[in-house]
């Protein structure tokens, strides 16, 4: 399958980006392509290795190695998108923690015949200095604020990330996509508004946290 059943909406894959790597996976005969910089951040100069599956699981953090399997093997299954947040390890030895955003890969047909997307090294390389970074993006900082710590705590949530990662992410986003920040933020709040609720099972345990936190509040005196 050639180039055009890249998403248009997707950066080609070479795009090569510190921090971001991205990649290709067709599902049939789990045939994979990564970008340059992907191959970097495993540790691989571009075109000395080819990505398998296999290689790429041997990365994996031994803890985390499992659950990227289940994600490939349900991407596989139900031909999704591979999304995870994972840690893997590059041929140095150095632990790297990382979310994949992705999307389905689409033939001409729009049948379904991959996944393509990005590794986002969460690391201080990629995350840059908020200040500096709010200073830039946002002049207009007070008025845009609440808009924008509202999809922060949106990809917190959804990626378990820190403050500051979150923030990388969006300003990622905003500079790949040439998108005000705010605007982004802001149709972020609007669609998610738009997805499936959550299972009846994540409901619950939710519910739970809620009704329990206070509980756990260090030295709240109980009511």
């Amino acid at each position: 399958m050639g180039p055009e059943a890249w998403p248009a909406r997707w950066p080609a894959v070479d795009a090569d980006k510190p921090g971001v790597g991205s990649f290709r996976f067709w599902f049939v005969g789990e045939r994979w392509e990564w970008s340059d910089e992907l191959a970097r951040m495993h540790g691989y100069e571009p075109g000395t290795v080819e990505p398998t599956t296999e290689l790429l699981v041997s990365h994996k953090h031994p803890d985390d190695r499992g659950h990227v399997q289940d994600h490939l093997d349900r991407a596989l299954l139900s031909k999704s998108s591979f999304s995870s947040r994972h840690r893997f390890i590059d041929t140095a030895g150095t632990t790297h923690d990382a979310i994949v955003v992705a999307d389905r890969m689409l033939d001409k047909t729009g049948a379904v015949v991959g996944t393509a997307g990005y590794y986002i090294d969460l690391t201080a390389t990629f995350v840059e200095n908020r200040q500096s970074a709010l200073d830039e993006a946002l002049p207009d900082l007070f008025e845009a604020r609440a808009v924008i710590e509202q999809a922060k705590g949106i990809l917190m949530a959804v990626y378990r990330v820190s403050p500051e990662q979150a923030f990388g992410v969006l300003r990622w986003r905003s500079q790949e996509t040439n998108t005000k920040l705010r605007s982004l933020a802001k149709q972020l709040i609007v669609e998610i508004a738009t997805q499936p609720p959550p299972s009846a099972e994540h409901q619950a345990t939710f519910d739970h946290l809620l009704l329990t936190v206070h509980e756990r509040i260090p030295g709240e005196p109980s009511a």
